[in-house]
Parts: structure tokens; C-alpha cells; sequence
């Protein structure tokens, strides 16, 4: 997952308790499946139509310091951690749910939004049945050494 500043950082702060009851770990949204992805192991993955400017959904995870989230990111290959300007993060490894599974496109058809320390998926555009939920991860904990696999015509090449 990507490794980006939060631009928000006004609003409530929220306890792991509070974010465990918004977003249910396990549940499936409707319309999403997981299963075997051709860029990265599994991925997230649409069953009806999804319409352009749609929120899918919240990523859920371990709300943990800064130093704890690069602590854990060190050495792994599979990084499912979003990093925020007040010095926490959310990883999403620990207590996750379906949208762990969103792998990086350089073409991606969604987006992430941090805000005030949630994490929305949200579409970009109109997503078809059987299309891989993708979103560009932008600046990531591999620091453009882990070769991308998306296998768009505008691919860059590395995360």
C-alpha cells in the first residue's frame, strides 16, 4: 500500500476500538470478490458494475506510530501499510479487510483518499464485472526498487 502524506489532519482522533466497529474485518462489500490477481498474488476484484465517483469502501487496520509502521515495512515484500501527517499509520496487515487487497496500477481505475484518518477507496471511473479494483499507489516504502506489474501500456516500471 502506499506510503503518503495526509494533507487533513484536522478532526476527531479515533481509538482502534472505534475504527474495528466502523469497518467489520471479513465482510465483503457487495459487488467485490477477492481472488487471484495477475499483478500481485490476490486482488480485489468487481462482480456488478461500478459506477464512476463511488466510495467502495474503508480500508480497516492497526492504527500504529510512524516508526512502528517503517519498522514493519523493513524487509517485507507485501507492504499493506498508509502512512498520515500526524505521525501514525494504518496497517492493514493486522485487523484488515477486503480493501488490503487493491493492488498498484499505473492505470489505475480507483483512488485512495486519506482523510481526517480514514482511508476511502473510492472509483475514478466506471468499473466493469471481472475488472481488478487498482489504484496508483504513488510514493511507496520500496522506494522505486520493487519492479511494478500492472501491465498497463504506461506502466513506469518500478513502485
Amino acid at each position: 500500500m502506499p506510503r503518503m502524506r495526509d494533507r487533513t489532519t484536522s478532526g476527531p482522533t479515533r481509538s482502534r476500538e472505534s475504527d474495528a466497529r466502523r469497518i467489520q474485518p471479513g465482510r465483503i462489500p457487495a459487488g467485490l470478490e477477492v481472488r487471484s490477481s495477475p499483478i500481485d498474488h490476490r486482488g480485489l476484484f468487481a462482480t456488478v458494475r461500478l459506477p464512476a465517483r463511488r466510495k467502495l469502501g474503508e480500508l480497516a487496520g492497526e492504527r500504529i506510530t510512524l516508526r512502528e509502521a517503517r519498522r514493519r515495512a523493513r524487509g517485507r515484500r507485501r507492504i499493506a501499510i498508509v502512512e498520515f501527517e500526524d505521525g501514525t499509520a494504518l496497517d492493514a496487515t493486522v485487523a484488515g479487510n477486503v480493501f488490503r487487497y487493491v493492488n498498484h496500477s499505473c492505470e489505475p481505475n480507483a483512488y485512495i483518499r486519506r482523510i481526517r484518518g480514514r482511508v476511502e477507496i473510492w472509483t475514478l471511473r466506471s468499473i466493469e464485472p471481472g475488472e481488478e479494483i487498482t489504484c496508483d499507489y504513488g510514493e511507496t516504502q520500496h522506494d522505486g526498487t520493487l519492479p511494478c506489474r500492472c501491465g498497463s501500456e504506461r506502466c513506469r516500471g518500478y513502485l
